[in-house]
């Protein structure tokens, strides 16, 4: 069920955590022309505080399909795991109807840029137990490259095999605070 206005106060209003079983962040970016290179970080934290959303990826926890490019991507041609061990954002929540707007900044690498995350919310339920709930499904482009992430290797038409925007994205299912 979508949220209405009329509770859309109710649910900004307080403080609400994400359920790290049931939601998850990825990212997408075009791999050789042709297909999609794709990754989730399951260590995350989020947080909606008063209309707020905050929240950390742990890139230690990046999870792909080969070992070996997970250390490509904690080494310093990517993430830098060691030197930046979080990916941050932070920005206010516009909801409109079911559609969701949160303007904000993204802190990659040390480097922050503002970013936009757009999406949608579904809830309010109320959960078996009693806890209130609703979903964020949110996300957002980003050039790589604004972020000091450079590394890429040439086709042999002289393309590159990696595109430089990415696709972010978040599934969140958020519990009120008791």
């Amino acid at each position: 069920m979508s949220i209405t206005e009329a509770n859309t106060t109710a649910i900004t209003a307080g403080t609400y955590n994400a359920d790290g079983v049931h939601s998850s962040v990825g990212f997408d970016v075009h791999y050789m022309g042709i297909g999609l290179f794709s990754g989730s970080v399951s260590d995350i934290n989020a947080q909606i505080e008063n209309g707020a959303l905050s929240g950390a990826a742990r890139i230690a926890s990046i999870h792909v399909k080969d070992e070996n490019l997970k250390g490509h991507l904690l080494s310093p041609d990517f993430f830098d795991g060691e030197r930046y061990p979080e990916v941050t954002f932070s920005g206010a929540i516009n909801v409109s109807g079911a559609s969701v707007e949160v303007p904000g900044e993204i802190t990659l690498k040390g480097v922050t840029q503002p970013a936009t995350l757009r999406g949608s919310i579904t809830g309010p339920v109320t959960d078996p137990y009693g806890n209130a709930r609703f979903g964020l499904k949110l996300s957002t482009e980003i050039d790589r490259t604004a972020f000091g992430i450079n590394w890429n290797n040439d086709m042999p038409d002289g393309s590159k095999a990696l595109d430089n925007i990415v696709t972010l994205s978040a599934d969140l299912s958020l519990v009120k605070a008791q």
